[in-house]
């Protein structure tokens, strides 16, 4: 099966920012729902934030809200996490998958998606 792949990932001092990109070689994301999710060390994994295929639906989980923006260019077939204001609790993988399952307007959930990447790192430390 194919997979998206993440990248953007890397340590950054509080308060920094990163942007994570969501990307899949040789197909096209343009059809599907994106979902960013976060896992820490002994943690379960987390909805971050999603976005419809047309980009028309945003859903925020607890995580992004007031900080994280998500948001896809589809002419370039690229998923973005913009995330501000970095505190350590960010600190996790953070992964992109896609899928087809989730309605708008529903919560970000892992049950959605059926193609995952194999996540990106975020430590955010001083």
């Amino acid at each position: 099966q194919w997979q998206p792949v993440e990248s953007g990932g890397g340590l950054v001092q509080p308060g920094g920012s990163l942007r994570l990109s969501c990307a899949s070689s040789g197909f096209t994301l343009s059809p599907y729902g994106i979902g960013w999710f976060r896992q820490a060390p002994g943690k379960e994994r987390e909805g971050v934030a999603c976005i419809s295929s047309s980009g028309e639906d945003l859903k925020y989980e607890e995580p992004a809200k007031g900080r994280f923006t998500i948001s896809r260019d589809n002419a370039k077939d690229t998923v973005y996490l913009q995330m501000d204001n970095l505190r350590p609790e960010a600190t996790a993988i953070y992964f992109c998958a896609s899928g087809v399952t989730r309605r708008w307007g529903t919560p970000c959930v892992p049950q959605d998606y059926d193609s995952w990447g194999q996540g990106t790192p975020v430590t955010v430390s001083a």
